[in-house]
């Protein structure tokens, strides 16, 4: 356990249940983190995480769990793995959320680089809340490298998700694939669509499946509606296709890079990629892919379309390795009949 000159013992036995805390959440448009309000005297008073889009931010919610226990948050130390942020967006900053609350010292791990969110720590200072910055830095940085990668580039965090079998084809021979996966993972997969800003499929998916892309669930902050039902290809999409109506958007475009530019100067900070096989390859080729949630069923068919064609890999040393992320939950579960492996690039 690292510890970082003018922390205390209570504060670094904090920030690893704050940074436990953290890995609870949810990737996507936010960075995962938490919080742990310790009183003067080193005891807990409340802790929380970020738990998604449109939720409170880990700070809030610490707070909210210290007045739920009836603990009182002024003079206390806020132990957290990200920089308090210093932007109104859903929801407000979590500086001015700390200041409010009369938390006397702030103990943070790694700087928020993100622009529109930075200068929490200096809008604290300016409040006389002494901060100190840098505990277990590596740790939250390395638990957020992916979204860290995505916000340094300016383009939204993408989610793959993809549905196949035990052989890897998502589709039988004869182009049948409804349903690979059972009732148990689709729900699941729905609940995965309404985290995001906006979910993406090609054309070839609209006219093969024609999907509504709407998710059917509800999402953390109590809508079943997500943002955009984007269409990547250059093929028309009918006008009765189920997909059209409010949020609908056609990216008459094969390129990655182009269709992420549009989609981030349009607000979308988290992208779920649904398929089919040539866009998810397509998404991978591009090298943008940051967490890959991959549903497997327990049939082999032999003939049919493989998940990722056309990838270029000619030999095992080509292979894009990848690990098992255990954020926001085990990182391989089963659901129903069917196993979900959630992974990130390795």
């Amino acid at each position: 356990m690292s510890m970082t000159s003018g922390t205390t013992r209570a504060e670094a036995d904090a920030m690893q249940r704050a940074l436990a805390l953290a890995a609870q959440g949810v990737r996507g448009a936010n960075p995962l983190v938490g919080a742990v309000l310790l009183s003067p005297e080193g005891t807990i008073l409340g802790e929380g995480h970020h738990r998604g889009a449109g939720t409170p931010h880990a700070e809030p919610a610490a707070l909210a769990d210290a007045r739920a226990r009836a603990n009182d948050p002024r003079g206390a130390t806020a132990v957290v793995t990200l920089e308090p942020c210093n932007h109104t967006g859903r929801t407000g900053p979590c500086s001015r959320a700390l200041i409010d609350a009369g938390v006397a010292r702030v103990v943070y791990a790694a700087d928020d680089r993100n622009g529109a969110a930075a200068g929490g720590a200096q809008q604290l200072h300016t409040a006389g809340v002494e901060c100190i910055g840098g505990l277990e830095a590596a740790r939250s940085e390395q638990l957020n490298a992916r979204w860290s990668s995505a916000t340094a580039t300016h383009r939204p965090f993408v989610t793959l998700k993809s549905a196949q079998s035990l052989d890897g084809r998502v589709a039988a021979q004869d182009g049948t694939s409804q349903w690979i996966t059972g009732p148990e993972a689709r729900a699941d997969g729905h609940r995965i669509r309404a985290l995001a800003d906006a979910v993406l499929v090609g054309t070839g998916t609209v006219l093969a499946d024609d999907p509504r892309l709407t998710a059917r669930t509800a999402t953390p902050a109590g809508s079943d509606a997500i943002g955009l039902r984007v269409v990547m290809g250059r093929t028309p999409v009918p006008e009765g296709a189920a997909v059209r109506g409010l949020g609908f958007l056609q990216l008459t475009t094969h390129d990655v890079p182009e269709a992420l530019d549009e989609l981030y100067r349009r607000g979308v900070r988290h992208l779920l990629v649904e398929g089919g096989p040539r866009i998810a390859s397509a998404f991978l080729q591009a090298g943008v892919v940051d967490e890959l949630f991959s549903y497997i069923a327990p049939v082999i068919l032999g003939e049919g379309t493989p998940a990722f064609p056309d990838l270029g890999v000619q030999t095992l040393a080509d292979a894009s390795p990848w690990r098992l992320d255990d954020a926001g939950g085990p990182g391989m579960q089963r659901f129903g009949a069917d196993v979900r492996l959630h992974l990130h690039p390795g």
